[in-house]
């Protein structure tokens, strides 16, 4: 249950960090109302909040986190922005996961 949680709070994290910088983005870059660049840095608020939910300290939640990062962003722009992952996007996102689970969930002595 602690790990289903955990891998839950890190990919919520991970869809408010994305999806607020996208609608930031949308603003600046594409010229798109300043409502979203608004709503944008609401959900990067929430970005900020939801990794304190995480059973870590800061250091290693935050470095597990880059790796659950980079496996959504490379599925966000999949999804949304329309670019398939390339093999070497695959196999860069498998190494980053493996790291958060040796970062974040290999049992300690």
């Amino acid at each position: 249950m602690e790990l289903s949680r955990s891998l839950f709070y890190f990919v919520l994290a991970g869809l408010c960090e994305i999806g607020g910088g996208y609608l930031v983005w949308q603003w600046l870059r594409e010229g798109k109302s300043v409502w979203l660049a608004l709503l944008g840095g609401a959900v990067l608020f929430l970005y900020g909040v939801v990794p304190t939910l995480q059973p870590a300290h800061f250091g290693r939640v935050y470095a597990a986190y880059g790796g659950i990062f980079i496996v959504l962003s490379i599925l966000w722009g999949w999804k949304i922005d329309k670019i398939a992952p390339d093999r070497f996007d695959l196999i860069g996102g498998l190494i980053s996961l493996t790291g958060v689970f040796v970062i974040m969930y290999w049992p300690r002595g």
